[in-house]
């Protein structure tokens, strides 16, 4: 046992590092993935950095460094029960992911788009039970926005990684990805006003206002999350002139990592499927 002298306080115990991470399945030097890194003070998320990857192999670098860490990470996590009954693919977690990644991307699209053509119209795509609530795309969609491809590229790096996979995988309990979506929390501020464009002829000013007014609100902690973001001046600059709002996302998904920080099971409900995962804070 250390003694402490009178004079020496005892170390504050390190606030736990959260992650946003806005993935791509193609990264590139144009358009990397892009992390935010920060952690919480009582209801103040604070940001540290922002970090690009230009290539998948430099994120699986960073991905396997030693935690403890709690990420929300932008692509899905599992595919709809009804898509994955109807294939006849493996019911079991690991096993469905390890043949749904195991197939070409050419592969996916050519069974994906043969189980939506044989579906009427209005109901295409099989969707879990996290779509609705989370307004997000199904899992399955291999284009506008190609999801189906961001799990196939990124769920085998978590897990090569030897990550927690919230709600569908347990591995390193220091190190937990949670799947998370920018467009819930960006939803819930802005409503149907699009803040970002990869099209140059998009990003317009009406574009760059709703980034402004997002990062307004977050930073006055408007939203049901109940955190308040803390940016430096510089840092605000940085997330509203980028246009694409890759950087902006990452923080969105940083904020819902920071929400799930201290809840029983990151508030992810009870019963969920475990092949379809689930949306943190939908």
């Amino acid at each position: 046992m250390h003694s402490i002298s009178s004079s020496a306080r005892p170390a504050l115990p390190m606030p736990q590092r959260l992650l946003g991470l806005d993935f791509s399945s193609a990264p590139s030097k144009r358009k990397p993935v892009v992390m935010a890194l920060g952690h919480l003070q009582g209801q103040v998320l604070r940001l540290e950095r922002l970090q690009s990857f230009d290539t998948l192999a430099a994120l699986a670098v960073f991905l396997q460094e030693p935690g403890p860490w709690l990420g929300g990470f932008d692509l899905p996590f599992g595919l709809p029960r009804e898509l994955v009954e109807q294939l006849g693919w493996p019911q079991q977690w690991a096993g469905l992911m390890d043949h749904f990644c195991g197939l070409s991307r050419e592969q996916v699209r050519a069974t994906f788009a043969a189980f939506c053509a044989a579906r009427p119209v209005g109901a295409k795509f099989a969707h879990r039970s996290c779509d609705g609530p989370a307004g997000a795309s199904p899992s399955m969609k291999w284009v506008n926005p190609p999801v189906a491809f961001m799990m196939h590229a990124g769920v085998p790096l978590l897990r090569q990684a030897g990550v927690t996979l919230a709600g569908v995988h347990e591995a390193d309990p220091q190190r937990v990805a949670l799947e998370a979506y920018p467009g819930l929390l960006a939803r819930e501020i802005l409503g149907r006003r699009s803040y970002k464009s990869d099209d140059k002829a998009k990003q317009t000013p009406e574009r760059l206002i709703a980034r402004k007014d997002l990062l307004e609100a977050l930073e006055q902690g408007r939203s049901r999350l109940g955190l308040r973001l803390k940016l430096t001046h510089a840092q605000r600059e940085a997330l509203v002139d980028d246009a694409s709002g890759d950087r902006l996302d990452a923080v969105l998904c940083l904020l819902q990592a920071g929400w799930a920080q201290g809840r029983p099971r990151w508030g992810l409900p009870d019963g969920i499927d475990p092949l379809e995962g689930w949306i943190v804070s939908a």
